[in-house]
């Protein structure tokens, strides 16, 4: 039973991480974008 739960857990937070680092790279390429736009000028 316990090794279930743990199996479960273990899953949950491989696929938030793999969610949240979506989400980072999406939000760093338009922060790498504004950056050098800010450069430029």
């Amino acid at each position: 039973m316990s090794s279930k739960r743990a199996m479960k857990q273990a899953q949950k937070q491989a696929y938030a991480k793999h969610r949240s680092n979506i989400t980072n790279n999406r939000f760093q390429k338009k922060k790498l974008n504004f950056s050098i736009k800010k450069k430029k000028t």
